[in-house]
């Protein structure tokens, strides 16, 4: 018996895999969200300032690099001003440096963690952000509709595009047993259970071989597990107890693959969808899949879903947190809230899309 849940476990994930590879571009037609706070405006033709945050790193960095000196010289423009980030700073510091120099846009060159430390910096202010998408996820690029394998094109809107505000998020992370707790800001999705779990053991090896999908190994392997009793309250209201594997907290919803995990989160409605995961067996991962790949509307007792401004739970046990799928500790509570329409992106001319 045991040998037969482990053998469908597999074939539901690798089917999952196999889906969303021949179903990007269709799955990829059917997310179509409308702007909630505003529709997206010219910053202007004038001279710009540039900056550009970079992780040098990465593959493409070189390549990016010169695309955005050349675009910068052919507009007419003095040259961009580049921020390298190192081992020991993300980009915290020279996101700084680059608000001080007085950039109209911070360009991006990197992966979702640097992304998140220049969001984290630019929020609240006027200051814009363009990505050029260097990581493995890239899930802020994909959910404003960046093509991530095409660097020029990411360069031309990171540039000259259009620009909108969308909604951040902070999670305070607090574990009781060791007395620490951090802050992190993310754009996307985080979240705490076996989602993270799978994060923080995703060989590194395989991820920069496969991409995204070596996600796929780490979950499988995690699949098997028992349920945690937490307690969730929405919006301050009173505390509710749940059994769960996963709580995810989601500013918007399109993962690698063209999958749209969470297709009602909306990136500028000054809401976070909230999804509590519960299966206690095979069959109810198998449900959960199918509803999320083929769009079920039907609701599964093993997956509801909540909308709120802000989100507490709290755990007797220290369970793993992630942030844009970065690890970002262990915790006894987390604390979520939104920050509505807090940073200015760069977007496509004229896209409606989130």
């Amino acid at each position: 018996m045991r040998d037969w849940l482990l053998y469908l476990i597999i074939a539901g994930v690798l089917a999952f895999a196999v889906s969303s590879w021949w179903g990007v571009r269709r799955l990829k037609a059917r997310h179509i969200r409308s702007a909630v706070w505003e529709q997206t405006h010219s910053p202007g033709v004038g001279q710009q300032k540039v900056a550009v945050v970079m992780n040098p790193i990465k593959a493409k960095s070189a390549e990016a690099r010169v695309l955005i000196e050349n675009e910068c010289a052919a507009a007419g423009w003095e040259p961009p001003r580049f921020f390298e980030t190192t081992a020991e700073d993300a980009g915290f510091e020279q996101t700084r440096a680059a608000v001080k120099y007085g950039a109209d846009v911070v360009v991006v060159g990197g992966g979702d963690g640097t992304v998140r430390v220049v969001a984290e910096i630019l929020a609240g202010t006027d200051t814009a952000m363009g990505l050029v998408p260097l990581g493995t996820g890239n899930l802020l690029a994909r959910n404003i509709d960046l093509d991530v394998n095409d660097v020029h094109g990411s360069v031309q809107t990171a540039l000259f595009g259009h620009q909108r505000f969308i909604d951040t998020a902070r999670i305070r992370v607090e574990n009781s047993r060791t007395a620490e707790s951090a802050e992190h800001t993310f754009l996307v999705i985080a979240g705490i259970g076996m989602d993270a779990e799978i994060v923080g053991d995703t060989n590194d090896g395989l991820k920069k071989a496969v991409g995204w999908l070596a996600y796929t190994e780490a979950g499988v392997r995690h699949l098997p597990g028992r349920r945690k009793k937490v307690s969730i309250a929405l919006d301050d209201q009173p505390e509710q107890t749940r059994k769960i594997r996963s709580v995810l907290f989601a500013n918007c919803g399109l993962i690698p693959g063209g999958i749209d995990f969470i297709p009602q989160a909306m990136i500028d409605d000054g809401m976070l969808d909230v999804v509590v995961m519960s299966p206690r067996s095979a069959i109810g991962w198998l449900a959960m899949y199918t509803k999320i790949v083929l769009k079920h509307k039907r609701n599964l007792p093993v997956m509801t879903y909540y909308r709120s401004g802000k989100i507490t739970i709290r755990s007797p046990e220290p369970m793993a947190t992630q942030v844009d799928g970065d690890p970002s500790g262990a915790a006894t509570k987390v604390t979520v809230q939104v920050a509505p329409g807090s940073l200015l992106v760069r977007v496509k001319n004229g896209t409606e899309e989130d």
